[in-house]
This record gives C-alpha cells, structure tokens and sequence, in this order.
C-alpha cells in the first residue's frame, strides 16, 4: 500500500531506471498505473538525491501535459522518501511489443498512430516540454486502437534546468536525432526526428541505423544521419524523409505533422474536391472571390462558437467545405503581415491555449479577455465538459487587425465536427489574450 491509498497489485512493466505497477485506487474506486523509480545499490548518496529530483521533475512536468493522446498523471505520493507517479492505466502494448508480436504495419496505419502521438508532442511542445526519447516502447497502442505517448521521464522544460548529469545524453540511440546524438542540446525539432525514426522502424520492420546492437555504431550512424531510404512505407515515404532531415530547422512542426498524418491516415475524410484543383484559373479565381464573400456575412452575423467560449455554432453542414475554407496552412498563400507591434505573439497565444483546453480549465480561462470572460465560467467549463479529440487541424494565423483565424476538428456527443473561427485579440499587461470569437464555417466530418 502507498500513501495508505495505492494498492499495488502486479508488476506490468520497467526497465533499469524504474518499475510499472498495476495498482488500485481505494479511495476512488478505480484502476491505475504506478511508476515507481529503482536506484541501483551501489549510488552514491549524491547521484541517488539527482535521481530523486529527476524523478520529481518527470512528476511536474508529465502533470503540466493534458492531451487525450499523452499518458495523465493523477498523483504524486511519497513512498519512504521517493516520489510514486500515479497514472492512468491503458490496457495497451507498446508500439516495441506490437512490432515483435506483427512486424511491420501498415503505412496507413503507421500514419493513423503516428498523427495520435503527433498531436499529443504538440502540445507538449507548445507548452515548451520536449520529450527527448521518443521511441516505439514509449508510445502505447490502446485496444481501441488509440496511441498515446508516455514517459517524459527525460523530458526537459525551457524554463527548467537539465538534471541528465555533465557529460550524459538523453535518449536512446536507435532513434535520436543526428544533433542530439552528437550531444548538441534536443529540440522540438529534435522529437519531430525521433518521432519519424520510431514510424520508420514500424512500417519498415527494421531500426534506422540498422540492427546491431554496438551502442557506439548506433550513436555514430545516428551523429551523421545515415540511414537507408524506406522501402515499404508508400504514402508516408515523403513524410518520413522530411522529418528525418539532417538539419533541424527543415523539418516541419510537431502540429503540421499531425495535420499531415492524420489527412494520409484517412485520405477520403480530408479530399479536396477534384473541380477545385482542376478549374482553370479564372474558375478558381471565381470560386475564391464566392468563399471570401460567404466568410464576409457570416463573420458579420457576430455568431460566437465553441473554438474559443463554447456559445452554439453556425448550422453545420453535412459535407466538406470547399479547401479554400477548411485549408489554412497552404505556405502559397501567406497571412497578411501584421500591422501592430504585439501581433506577432497573437498566433502562438492562441495555439497555447488549444494546448490547454479542455484539459486544463482553469489555465485556458485565464487566457481569455474580458468580452468573452462576461459568459461566465460555469457556462464555459459546461461546455468544454462535452468535448474530447480536439485537435488544430489548420495552424493559427493572422488575418487582419489582430485577428488569429484557426481551424479546429473536435468531438461532441459522438459527432466529429470541423470548425474555422476568427479570433479577435487583445493584449492586457503584455499578456495576449482572445477577446472575441466569431465561427466562419462549421461542418460533420465524422
């Protein structure tokens, strides 16, 4: 028993740092999942404190991380002077143990799992956590086929300091990222390679850099980014190979690939409709001069929806808009430049807050101005208590005078809704907040 609360029934996994206890919760009545870390004997009284803190630390930041496709964390009990993560449980195997039990999958599969853990280290990422150790044993595949990332034990925040010790790295070799492997400080876009690795051994049914186990050819192999082109991956080959360029700053984004993934998962679900990309240019110059106008009235209605306050939506249609709706991350057609000296942090002010919602009430609320503040807090935590699965579909991006646009997909009451909002903005004590909030275009996808 811990914490005269946590009762541990069987042991259901671990490695050398640490142990996974199926345990229950008496005083709530429910199944969870307890981490417990081991110290080696022969520690020194100074490293065992270092492993203390790194194991308090991995605590703080997994509970700073609420995403349905990120591993919760309820509790931090004390066990004779060392912290215990209460977790939730996932009936699930690791990506590690589907692999050996399957071989390789499918690489529209692979993309369905890779835009769940996607979505999930985009949050994390926006909340300025990288994971550092992104790999097939750390991603859980549930048994209604839902992936969810886990163990940030490694992870470090930007506003934390490093506890991985002087002269350490963080991450296994198998899929670290060529910057990270040559001891360079990880990135996000250092997970965004790891990821790619951890996609590429599952649709390929082999590691990266090959399969030997010499530590200090994997870790040269992966310094110089040498790994062999994927031959079975199909529509995700393109993918595959972007996020696994050498330089850092040429990958794409954790969001832009969950985008991505999620659209090569499904692909009849994200179509674009063949009149649209096959008109002549004066069709399409038309057909884009009809959307702009419909926007124009329906932004003026003034109709408030749930992106932002969780007030009723427009009339959703049944079908998928045109792309020139539903598409905002096309690099063609760039936002127009901000006119105001805080409009450049308006667009990440908003993608921190869907990092929040609806997870973290309390902090998303915070982050809205007065105008939309005036609802209510009950009324807005009613609402959010009805959603699940939302995710940024189409990156946040300015659109006039302090004006964010952003398209979100979400699920309420079983239905998949896509949704595009304007998002007026204001900035109180430097603090950017969303003041206002007026739906563009809602429609079922699913």
């Amino acid at each position: 028993m811990i914490a005269g609360r946590y009762r541990l029934r069987r042991r259901i996994g671990g490695g050398a740092m640490g142990v996974v206890w199926l345990a229950d919760d008496e005083l709530l009545g429910r199944t969870v999942a307890a981490k417990q870390l081991l110290l080696a004997p022969n520690l020194s009284e100074r490293d065992a404190e270092q492993a203390r803190k790194r194991s308090a630390r991995e605590a703080r930041l997994a509970a700073r991380l609420q995403h349905h496709n990120a591993i919760t964390v309820f509790d931090v009990p004390d066990d004779d002077g060392m912290p215990v993560l209460i977790m939730e449980y996932l009936p699930s195997q690791s990506l590690a143990e589907v692999l050996q039990a399957r071989g390789r999958l499918p690489p529209r599969e692979v993309a369905r799992i890779g835009s769940h853990a996607a979505a999930a280290l985009a949050a994390a990422h926006a909340a300025g956590i990288v994971h550092r150790d992104v790999k097939p044993g750390n991603i859980l595949l549930g048994e209604d086929g839902t992936a969810k990332i886990t163990d940030f034990g490694i992870s470090r925040a930007a506003d934390d300091g490093t506890l991985t010790g002087s002269g350490g790295f963080a991450g296994t070799p198998a899929f670290l990222a060529p910057e990270a492997a040559r001891g360079e400080k990880p990135s996000a876009a250092s997970d965004v390679y790891s990821l790619g690795a951890t996609l590429y051994a599952i649709v390929e049914g082999r590691f990266p850099y090959g399969d030997t186990e010499n530590q200090m050819a994997l870790l040269y192999a992966a310094a110089a980014g040498r790994f062999s082109p994927p031959e079975h991956a199909g529509p995700l080959t393109d993918v595959l190979l972007r996020m696994m360029r050498f330089k850092p700053e040429e990958r794409p984004t954790m969001a832009e690939l969950a985008v991505e993934l999620a659209r090569l998962a499904d692909p009849a679900r994200h179509r674009r409709r063949r009149p649209l990309l096959y008109a002549g240019a004066g069709a399409v110059v038309l057909v884009a001069a009809i959307v702009a106008a419909v926007l124009l009235l329906t932004s003026n209605r003034g109709t408030q929806s749930l992106a932002v306050t969780g007030t009723p939506s427009p009339a959703p249609a049944t079908t998928e808009p045109p792309s020139p709706v539903t598409t905002t991350t096309d690099s063609s057609s760039p936002a127009p430049p901000p006119s105001t000296a805080a409009a450049p942090s308006y667009s990440q002010a908003v993608s921190e807050y869907y990092a929040l919602v609806p997870g973290q009430l309390d902090a998303g609320w915070a982050r809205l101005g007065p105008a939309l503040q005036a609802q209510g807090k009950g009324s807005y935590q009613s609402w959010w208590g009805q959603i699940s699965n939302i995710v940024v579909t189409g990156a946040p991006h300015l659109v006039g005078d302090a004006v964010v646009e952003v398209t979100v997909d979400f699920t309420k009451n079983g239905t998949r809704y896509r949704e595009t909002h304007h998002l007026g903005m204001i900035t109180r004590d430097g603090q950017p907040l969303i003041n206002t909030d007026k739906a563009v275009s809602s429609t079922i996808i699913g």
